[in-house]
């Protein structure tokens, strides 16, 4: 952070919120103390010049000036310091008629903004110190030239302890900003989170409720056609209609599980369940093969979890978009990465088009699994007709869909 910049929003923040009740008690002391303490003789005083009314004039002015102080730090100490000079030149003694100077000082360096306002101070002390040693050069005795010495260091002093306190607000504001930036982070990052689970719910329940109403779709279709010729078969239909949407239930209170207390929740389908998956797939009209390596490796779950979206994704589109076709699903868990292929071979009736033409958001949502995990996947129609999918997981992902 700009030490400047916070600077410059305190000296804002003293601009718009003067102290005025403060600050006029302590112009009405300064000027007091001032006054009083020409009227009253100081023994082993150097001679000088008795105070005249053009000296009580110039404290009185100095005084005064301390009411403005944070609202024009630098025209007070402008006149503080004009008013010092002056009074000096006169020879009026000491006394404490700096005191309103010390205190412009002090407030210059404490609600200026950093380096500006101590510039402005150093080149105001430098000319006052050069004004009070020619003022002071014939002073009598010559030993009593160490009160201007006391004056110089005592304005240095002054505009220390302004910088010093100017300093603490600095810090405290810059913390004050942090800590809103990192809760605002937080929130954020929350927000993010809660987006990411928002997309994978949304995802998991296309995946689950595509799939179970394409296969219904079919199931349906077949028990319309043949329930008058064939009731028998309208029997495992409607078992298999019965069997798919009471799958697609529990697979749906298990995502939605997320949004209640997660004790109890089953894990998501994996790589175990893909010849159960198939095995639907078949009962909707589909000659289908997997190749998959026996026993079934061990997968991190958020990678087995995208591997049997993505196949149960594909399968769909074919059964949505093709109809009954030869599907063969390959799976190949090497050293870093799953390699996912399923292909299918087209409409078998000609005139009908294959499932390449599909747009929908099948193919986004498997693209989004593989990305989330640092994966890529491919989508395109083969040379020779019909569909591919290819995909790789690796299996040390960079991200989870969870």
């Amino acid at each position: 952070m700009d030490p400047r910049a916070v600077s410059r929003r305190l000296s804002a923040q003293f601009a718009r919120r003067p102290a005025w009740f403060p600050d006029i008690g302590l112009a009405l002391f300064v000027t007091v103390v001032q006054v009083l303490s020409a009227s009253i003789p100081v023994p082993l005083e150097p001679a000088s010049t008795p105070v005249s009314g053009i000296g009580y004039a110039l404290m009185i002015v100095s005084g005064v000036a301390v009411v403005a102080r944070r609202r024009s730090p630098v025209a007070v100490f402008a006149i503080t310091g004009a008013s010092s000079l002056i009074y000096f030149a006169f020879d009026f003694p000491d006394r404490l008629s700096y005191l309103g100077l010390f205190v412009a000082l002090y407030t210059l360096a404490a609600y200026g903004d950093g380096y500006r306002s101590l510039r402005i101070a150093g080149v105001g002390i430098a000319v006052l110190a050069v004004g009070w040693l020619i003022a002071g050069a014939d002073v009598e005795p010559v030993s009593a030239i160490g009160w201007v010495f006391f004056r110089i260091g005592a304005a240095v002093i002054a505009t220390m302890l302004g910088e010093s306190a100017r300093s603490r607000q600095v810090i405290a504001a810059d913390a004050q900003e942090r800590a809103e930036l990192a809760e605002r982070s937080r929130d954020e990052e929350t927000r993010a989170r809660v987006d990411a689970e928002r997309l994978r719910i949304a995802r998991e329940v296309h995946d689950t409720v595509a799939h179970a109403i394409a296969i219904i779709n079919v199931q349906a279709g077949v028990t319309a056609h043949v329930l008058d010729r064939r009731p028998e078969q309208v029997r495992d239909a409607l078992h298999t209609i019965e069997q798919t949407s009471s799958r697609a239930l529990h697979e749906m209170r298990a995502i939605l599980g997320v949004l209640r207390d997660g004790d109890g929740r089953e894990p998501f389908p994996g790589l175990g369940q893909i010849h159960e998956l198939t095995g639907k797939a078949r009962e909707a009209g589909l000659d289908i093969a997997v190749e998959q390596p026996e026993p079934v490796p061990a997968l991190p779950s958020a990678v087995g979890s995208a591997a049997y979206r993505i196949v149960q994704e594909s399968i769909t589109n074919v059964i949505r978009h093709v109809g009954p076709t030869r599907v063969t699903v390959a799976l190949e868990s090497r050293v870093d990465a799953l390699h996912i292929r399923v292909t299918d071979e087209g409409r078998r009736t000609p005139a009908r088009t294959s499932g390449a033409t599909t747009t929908g958001r099948g193919i986004v949502g498997m693209r989004e699994r593989c990305q989330l995990l640092g994966g890529e996947l491919e989508a395109k129609p083969r040379p020779g007709g019909g569909f591919e999918v290819v995909a790789s997981l690796p299996l040390a992902p960079v991200g989870s869909g969870r």
